[in-house]
């Protein structure tokens, strides 16, 4: 077990690569009630196209596949694991997301038997064709709540206008027509491919001792088989620079109309720090100008462009990044018109050496924040880690940003050819 102190932020993470290839992060918190532990794999809605494990040819799976096979996890053949958790006292859940798949709890009491549930039932897979077919019936309803939902809606409309083929474009719960495809052997293919314990991370963070906790994981990975390690192989499709369409639209029974700005962000060839900093300058920037105190927030916000629904959000990831503003307008024209604007101009504007130093600092406070909060500790330390960053080192990085190299960034940030706008209408 390797022992790495971070003594900017007086932290300690226990970290192990077991046999099996599984990744054990440890962070310990005597000083905290609850213990949290999330195991995680790199595996999410967009890895469509692959070659299975054992294979020579690549096959392409139905949309929503992965999302469907966290559902179908918790279900044993005599039972349900959500109740395994609830007799232990643990709060348990699980969530998709593009580029992964993850399994949770939270608990104050009988840590190791929920870390052995936790760990157990993820790596304990059990299919029947019965179950598969009415889970159908169940996620369906659930794809069909969504697609209720103005919000959602547009966050995928202007994620679909953004990408041509690229499989970020597709609800991560597929469609209801997709997921009818879906069959027992798929989920076991895409289970064997990538719930490999080399291709996942255990994080466990609060009240428990270190050695001990990975003594018990240690036991629990030798007392099973895996084959070995296998190489995954996966394949997108080529995506333009460019964004798919400049605008699009749909109507839906809103009172307010909906209108966003979506940017297509450019992370090819951008790996490790040099992904981190992007994202942070892309963050910083947005919080500058369009935060509640931002520079232009106000302008928006009293001219009655946008209410207190406004939002924005920038996602880099390993194989997509997007950026995206917006949320109820009742003039979304003029809005859309005049935030577009807004956002050529930043390039345009000089950031003074002062706001620069104020914006790095704001940006520490929150992460220094962050910190406090066990689950943000774990989810971020294990999303950073699948994109070969470390959590801790996040810090050092933000301090050692440069408003020159924020000013290089804006230059070739905002490009009109990557944007589109797309607005939530209501029905005529």
């Amino acid at each position: 077990m390797k022992r790495r102190e971070f003594k900017h932020i007086n932290e300690t993470i226990y970290e192990e690569k077991m046999d099996n290839g599984l990744q054990v992060f440890l962070l310990s918190k005597p000083e905290m009630v609850k213990t949290y532990g999330i195991f995680t794999t790199n595996y999410g809605s967009i890895d469509q196209t692959f070659t299975p494990l054992g294979k020579d040819e690549e096959v392409t799976v139905p949309e929503g596949i992965a999302h469907f096979l966290e559902h179908k996890l918790f279900e044993k053949e005599d039972r349900d694991v959500f109740q395994d958790f609830t007799k232990l006292g643990a709060s348990a859940n699980a969530f998709t997301s593009f580029t992964k798949t993850a399994y949770l709890f939270s608990a104050t009491s009988h840590i190791y038997e929920n870390v052995k549930t936790l760990v157990d039932f993820v790596q304990d897979p059990y299919f029947s064709e019965e179950s598969v077919e009415k889970e159908k019936g169940i996620i369906s309803q659930e794809i069909r709540m969504y697609d209720d939902q103005p919000d959602w809606r547009g966050f995928f409309g202007t994620i679909g206008s953004l990408y041509h083929k690229h499989p970020v474009k597709i609800d991560i719960a597929g469609t209801v027509d997709s997921i009818q495809n879906i069959t027992k052997d798929d989920l076991y293919t895409c289970y064997e491919t990538f719930y490999h314990p080399s291709n996942m991370v255990l994080f466990i963070a609060g009240n428990i001792d270190a050695e001990e906790m990975m003594a018990y994981v240690r036991e629990n990975q030798n007392n099973k088989t895996f084959p070995e390690a296998p190489e995954i192989n996966r394949r997108f499709p080529r995506e333009p620079v460019s964004a798919f369409k400049s605008e699009d639209a749909i109507e839906m029974a809103v009172s307010t109309p909906k209108a966003y700005v979506g940017m297509k962000e450019k992370v090819k060839d951008l790996s490790g720090e040099e992904l981190l900093r992007s994202e942070l300058f892309a963050d910083m920037l947005l919080d500058y100008y369009f935060s509640t105190s931002g520079k232009y927030y106000d302008e928006l916000y009293q001219g009655g462009l946008i209410d207190d629904s406004f939002h924005f959000e920038t996602e880099w990831e390993r194989e997509f990044g997007f950026t995206i503003l917006g949320g109820d307008s009742r003039d979304p024209e003029a809005f859309l018109k005049r935030l577009k604007t807004m956002m050529h101009t930043l390039r345009k504007e000089s950031i003074g050496d002062e706001d620069f130093a104020r914006m790095k600092r704001k940006k520490i406070g929150e992460f220094m924040r962050a910190l406090n909060s066990l689950e943000f500790i774990a989810n971020q330390y294990t999303h950073y880690h699948m994109l070969g960053i470390n959590l801790f080192d996040v810090l050092p990085v933000i301090e050692s940003l440069k408003k020159e190299e924020m000013e290089a960034f804006i230059e070739n940030w905002i490009q009109e050819s990557q944007m589109t706008t797309f607005q939530v209408k209501p029905k005529q």
